[in-house]
């Protein structure tokens, strides 16, 4: 841990880039030295994994699998996969937010144009002989589901459902090839994020990956290995995830992620979620655990359930899942997302592993003195943010905020309505945890309709990205000297 340091949220799909989406080409390299000479020593961002249903990188097809939409086709024509003429025909889409359907339709194109050119080389072989125990898996997955018009795999066939074995050699041996074109795309992704992450230890810059508690009921993960979820026989969920009602929703939020079945996992010393937390180490320096909190104690709710009300509390697996983790790969690099109904036994639990957690300034200012995230409370344990990417902008938070809250918080801060989010910022470097970690949108000053995501809800989000035309030199000069101010800058005061 370091003494005390700094950086920016910001999710690679909302880099610039002239193909509809952010990428990990030049302008991910650029970031991170933007980064750098902002002096910031962290870049945290949401999971890297393929999303599905709703975009959202928390309901991944695989937990172990990279976006191929964040390939970057400039790299594909280095590489000689892509021709000029291939991204000349590439449509002008939008600057300003990710068009999931437009991007995933272009991008397809120029995928297979690449794949069409390309030969097996033994970078390619290595990777998929070190990948298989989840790539052999993920890429049938994805030919089986194609074959199935993309519906979920609990609407597939029975053979295909039930992972009839002779169906499924039967479908791999007829898809060969495009079990090759999905290992291909993973094997870029993996290729082009190996540099940019070289790049960033090269800048001194630490990588916050994101691995959320739980995974999509519509995954490889779930498909591959029924057995680690809480299923009946006939793989249906007994009951599925989500959190109570709280500040985000009066009726909680059903996920409806599946559960895991956390006695089965015991046995084997959760080998999968080994399997998970070395991948994730193997594409950042740092792993911040989404719902921590489950692991003290999860909110199951019965299957069918149309919220998230009536669900109940359970045993999550505690220490001896941190203390078997431990064992087989060290001490983990852990932040911990303690946000939401926090009992004592989450917090003994976040200690006794030492994983520092969250706090959220958004949250702190309810006229209760002893609010855990009131910057005169917050320990160096912890690492401060403004807000998160489930929060509005906090310029769009404070304009929400009723006439007596806007004056409680301009008094905290000793500013004026006009001055707030500068002083919103200064707060959060000034607080005593070791990281403080602000959202690109409010470095760059914005409001209302630049949030990142809106909790509970299914449509609209993940599209947010930073434009071109963005002033991000003068907002990042101008937080490079906050950074100095509040000694978190590697040169220190």
């Amino acid at each position: 841990m370091n003494a005390r340091a700094s950086g920016i949220f910001l999710h690679p799909t909302s880099l610039p880039s002239p193909y509809g989406i952010g990428d990990l080409g030049s302008q991910a390299l650029r970031w991170i030295d933007r980064l750098a000479e902002a002096k910031q020593s962290f870049w945290q961002f949401c999971p890297l994994s393929p999303t599905g249903y709703g975009d959202s990188p928390y309901q991944a097809l695989c937990s172990f699998a990279g976006n191929t939409l964040l390939i970057s086709p400039d790299e594909l024509r280095a590489d000689g996969l892509l021709s000029e003429a291939d991204l000349s025909a590439y449509p002008k889409l939008p600057d300003g937010h990710v068009d999931f359907g437009s991007v995933i339709t272009e991008k397809k194109k120029l995928f297979r144009a690449a794949f069409a050119k390309f030969t097996d080389s033994p970078d390619f072989t290595e990777f998929c002989a070190k990948e298989a125990s989840w790539l052999d898996g993920y890429a049938l997955f994805r030919v089986v589901k194609t074959l199935h018009e993309e519906r979920p795999w609990w609407e597939w066939e029975a053979p295909y459902k039930m992972r009839d074995e002779s169906a499924l050699k039967a479908a791999a041996k007829k898809s060969a090839d495009e079990l090759r074109y999905h290992k291909f795309l993973q094997y870029l992704f993996h290729k082009q994020w190996r540099k940019v992450r070289a790049y960033s230890k090269e800048k001194k810059v630490s990588l916050i990956g994101d691995v959320p508690f739980y995974t999509a009921y519509d995954s490889s993960d779930t498909w591959t290995e029924p057995a680690q979820f809480l299923f009946d026989d006939k793989v249906r969920p007994v009951a599925v995830a989500g959190v109570p009602p709280d500040y985000f929703s009066e009726t909680g939020q059903l996920w409806g992620n599946p559960l895991y079945r956390w006695d089965a996992m015991k046995k084997d010393g959760y080998s999968w979620w080994r399997r998970r937390m070395q991948k994730t180490l193997e594409l950042v320096d740092y792993i911040r655990i989404d719902h921590f909190r489950a692991f003290d104690s999860y909110w199951a709710i019965p299957y069918g359930s149309p919220t998230a009300v009536n669900g109940k509390w359970r045993k999550g697996p505690g220490r001896r899942f941190f203390d078997d983790i431990k064992k087989a790969l060290g001490d983990l690099p852990f932040i911990a997302e303690d946000l939401g109904d926090i009992t004592a036994g989450v917090i003994k639990l976040r200690e006794t592993i030492k994983a520092p957690g969250m706090k959220i300034l958004q949250f702190a200012f309810d006229s209760n003195p002893n609010n855990p995230y009131l910057p005169y409370n917050i320990t160096k344990d912890s690492v401060t943010y403004t807000g998160t990417h489930d929060n509005d902008t906090s310029l769009g938070w404070f304009s929400t905020l009723s006439a007596k809250d806007n004056k409680r918080v301009c008094d905290y801060l000793r500013c004026d309505k006009g001055g707030f989010l500068e002083a919103f910022v200064r707060c959060a470097l000034a607080s005593s945890s070791w990281l403080c970690l602000i959202p690109m949108q409010d470095v760059l000053g914005l409001g209302a309709g630049h949030r990142m995501n809106t909790p509970g809800t299914m449509w609209g989000n993940w599209q947010w990205r930073m434009t071109p035309d963005a002033p991000v030199e003068e907002k990042m000069a101008a937080l490079a000297e906050l950074t100095r101010v509040y000694g978190r800058s590697a040169e220190g005061l």
